[in-house]
This record gives C-alpha cells, structure tokens and sequence, in this order.
C-alpha cells in the first residue's frame, strides 16, 4: 500500500520538467521505449524458438551469436533509456514500505542464473538491525541491479555478494548501506571517479571486451543523488571492488518490530569451500537468532565440496541440508536416498534456510528420531505444469502474438488470441480464462483502458500486463488500471512460467509491487 508520494524530481534538470518541451520528450521517450523494444523483443524471442529446433553445430554458433547481439542491443536501450529520463530529469521518487528482503532476494535470483553460468556463486544478506523502510523500491531495484549485474559482467572467478546493512542514523530515520562485492579484479584509485561518469570505463578497451556503453553507473549515481545519498567504490577486503550507496530512509510503519527468530537457541554448522557462500550462510543463520557452531546437529552441506560426478559427504551422526544451484535439482532425489533430510537452493533465502533446519531437527510433526517430514519444495526446482489453462492474449503485433502463443502452448495452455483492448473485453463477457496477458498499447482501447473496462464489470480474472514501456510509471499504471502483474518484453521463458505458477495457483494472490 502506497502510503506517501514524494515529489522530488531528479536534480538534473528540474526546472524544465513540467515544460510542454520537457512533457514531449517524455513522450517521446515512452514512445521509444516501445518501438524499440517492440521488434527486439520478436527477434529475440524468434531466435530463442530457433535455438530449440534441430540445427547442426555450426548453425547453433549462428544463432548463438545473433541472440547474443540481440541482447546486447537491448542491453544499450534500456541503458540509453534510462540515461536519458534520468538526465532530463523526468523522474519522481515514490514514498512505500520497502521489504528489503525481499527486495535483495528478488535482485539476486534474477541475476543468479547469469552468475551460475559463469561458474560464480552468487550470495545476499540482510542485516538484523536494517529496517524495512518508506522509499522508491522500483528504484532501489534499479540501483542495486546495475551494480550487482556489473559485478557479474566484470567477475571472472569467485562471486558477488548483496548486502544491505545498518550505517546508523536514527530509529526513525535509519541510515542504510546497500554493498555489492565482488571478487574481479577491482577498480584502480585513477578511475573510480571516470566510471560514474557517462561513457565512463576503467579502460577504453572495456566498452569492447565487456558489451557495454558505460551509463549504467552514471544512472546509478544520478539515483542515488536524487535520494540525497552517495555512491561509490572502494577495494573489497581480500580483493576484488566493493560498491556502496548509502541513504537515509524513513522507517517503514512496524520497522521497530524486527524480523521473526524462528532459529532463535538453536546452533548451525555449515560446511562449503566458498567464502562468499559460507558467510552469507552464517548470517542468514544469525539473522534467524541461531548461531553457526562446528559439530552442531544440523549441517549445511554445500554441494560444491564435492567430488566431480559424487556426492557431497554428511558428518557422522549429524541431520545435513544440502546447498544446490537451482540447475542441480536432479541431484535432489540422490542426497535424499543418501540421508539428506532436505536441500536448500541458492542463493540462500532466510525464511527457507529456517524452515529446513526446523523440520530437520523434528520441530514440528516428526518425532526427532524418526522420519524427516514433508517439506515444501522450492519454487525454483518445482516442475510446474499448466496443461489445459485457458488464457487470453491480448496482442496487436503479430510477431509477439506469435511468441507469446507458442510459449504459452509448449507450457500446455489453450491460448485465444485477441488483437485490440476492445476484442479482449468482448472474449472476456463470452466466456471465461483462466489469465489474460494484455498489451499495454494497441489501437482503439489500450490495455490500461480495457482493463479499467473487465475491472467495472466485477470480472477478476488475473491480468498480466505484457509490455515493451520498461519504465516503473508504466508498470505501476498497469496496476493501477486494475492489472495484477507485469511481464516485460523480452519475454523471458522462466518470468513467463512464474507468472503462470503465481497466477493460476488457487492460493491467496496478491498484486506484485512495482
């Protein structure tokens, strides 16, 4: 719930922001944001349908780099973009409770399976003492994404690690530091002002070797100006960069109350061969009120010690968790017919890591000598099926319709197509769906305008906002005419699953926030 609305535009150029020139460029720029997400969106989305199909090695090579360019394309527009409102100065910053757990959490899964890939491990924290606060989350999001996935891109070895934690300020007023570290090779002293400025690289061969136009970090620190914070990059101890942005928030309402100790006396072994991810283990145990101590009953048992193509080994009389990547799943049924009385998915989520050490040591419905009991499985292993869902999709270009519909039906849904907002309303009085994604633009009735329009006649069925505007005033009008979700284009195939999953689940839904 939206509590306050800060009217603070960005300190580049805010005298002109509410100019007819100024409102035209902002126009202009949602207008871009559209068109040009638009076709790259279907060339994307084609070639990651073409990488499916037979091909021979050197036909895959091709459409592995055509993607790859693709990418980096959108890459540049959503960096350009972004620069370009930033330094017109047409941005707001909203004023809501922020879940900062969430908030890091959601950050750090996104980029994790870029980090995997790149055989970096990828870890979060939250300190006990930083309060959830009142801030613009579409833009901490922002923040932290740019600094996390250039840590990523810059990192060959080792890993990244987000934290958010206490850097004083008052109870009311809590000053807070959001950390990126990494273990690449650093920022020298000479550069660490240049590669906040546009265009700006450690190197000028970096724009080359590493795709990128170098606004990302001229975006963050313009952000975080515009929070009256600082921005900045220091040596990590042990080597690689550190980044940091601290700001003062208010409180969120209930901040005082802290965060639940569900592991509150009880102690925690962990055994891993990274740092990164045996530390943020550590705290996440001490976050939950328990204590890591060698030879306690519980084990986290990281995958990574072990031997290639064998198992990770368990302490002799002890109850161990494993720690897997989200691709290791398949060893799931292996560790439990070893022992294991359950796993955990990295990176690590605190409320799971809780819930799996209580379950193992018998809290609960099993007696601690007997079986382990049933636990929830992972939303990032948990195979999901939507064989038979009915969805409507509301979709004028045929390119992205096509997309959208082949996605949906390998994903087992009937789909209906419509192609404006006004034949999206008419299929929904006939007959009744399961979900509807729906276009933002399209002509006659936009899809802000037809969702207005299902929403006036009492209808609720689930609306994802399927768009190219990549702008958090779009998503949040999305939300606002009456949507529920938003998925922006490119579609990814894992967002377009979660949405499906979180959607039509039959549980308590609740609309995502920006």
């Amino acid at each position: 719930m939206k509590t306050e609305t800060a009217q603070k535009a960005l300190p580049t150029n805010p005298a002109a922001a509410g100019t007819p020139d100024a409102q035209a460029a902002e126009r202009f720029l949602r207008l871009m944001s559209h068109e040009m997400r638009t076709p790259l969106n279907g060339v994307i989305g084609m070639l990651g349908l073409l990488a499916r199909t037979r091909m021979d090695g050197a036909q895959r090579a091709y459409v592995s780099a055509a993607r790859d360019s693709a990418e980096h394309l959108l890459g540049l527009v959503n960096d350009l973009l972004d620069y370009a409102r930033v330094d017109a100065g047409h941005l707001e910053l909203d004023s809501e409770p922020v879940n900062l757990e969430a908030l890091v959490q959601g950050v750090a899964e996104l980029l994790s399976p870029r980090a995997h890939d790149k055989g970096l491990s990828l870890v979060w924290t939250v300190a006990p003492d930083a309060p959830d606060v009142l801030a613009d989350e579409g833009r901490l999001r922002q923040i932290l994404f740019n600094l996390a996935g250039n840590a990523v891109k810059f990192t060959g070895t080792g890993g990244v690690r987000i934290a958010i934690e206490r850097a004083g300020g008052r109870d009311s007023r809590p000053k807070l530091a959001f950390i990126i570290d990494d273990t690449g090779p650093g920022v020298p002293p000479e550069a660490r002002e240049r590669i906040f400025e546009e265009f700006g690289h450690v190197d000028a061969s970096d724009a080359a070797r590493f795709d990128g136009a170098g606004l990302g970090l001229a975006v963050v620190r313009k952000l975080a100006e515009a929070m009256d914070g600082k921005v900045c990059v220091t040596d990590r101890p042990g080597g690689g960069a550190r980044f940091r942005f601290e700001a003062v928030f208010p409180a969120a309402p209930g901040a005082a109350e802290g965060r639940a100790t569900p592991l509150k006396g009880l102690a925690v072994a962990v055994k891993s061969p990274d740092p990164l991810v045996a530390e943020a283990a550590r705290q996440q145990v001490e976050a939950c009120g328990g204590t890591v101590k060698t030879g306690a009953t519980v084990t986290l048992v990281d995958h990574a010690a072990a031997d290639t193509g064998a198992l990770a080994a368990c302490p002799t009389g002890g109850r161990c968790i494993v720690l897997l990547k989200a691709e290791e799943r398949e060893l799931i049924a292996r560790y439990r017919s070893q022992g294991f009385h359950g796993y955990l998915i990295k990176p690590l989520r605190r409320a799971s890591l809780a819930e799996r050490v209580l379950a193992a040591i018998g809290r609960g419905d099993a007696p601690i000598g007997g079986p382990p009991p049933p636990q929830r499985e992972d939303d990032r292993v948990t195979p999901v099926r939507f064989a038979g869902l009915r969805v409507l999709l509301a979709e004028d270009n045929p390119v992205n319709a096509l997309l959208a519909k082949t996605l949906l039906r390998r994903e087992g849904c009937v789909v209906e197509t419509a192609g404006s907002g006004d034949e999206a309303v008419q299929a929904l009085a006939r007959a009744r769906y399961d979900l509807v994604l729906m276009d933002m633009r399209m002509p006659g009735m936009d899809g802000l305008a037809a969702a207005r329009a299902i929403r006036a006649r009492g209808d609720r069925t689930p609306i994802v906002a399927l768009t190219a505007n990549a702008f958090v005033e779009d998503r949040k009008a999305c939300l606002e005419a009456g949507m529920d979700d938003h998925l922006t284009k490119p579609i990814d195939t894992d967002a377009l699953r979660s949405a499906l999953a979180r959607w039509t689940s039959g549980e308590l839904r609740a609309k995502v926030a920006c």
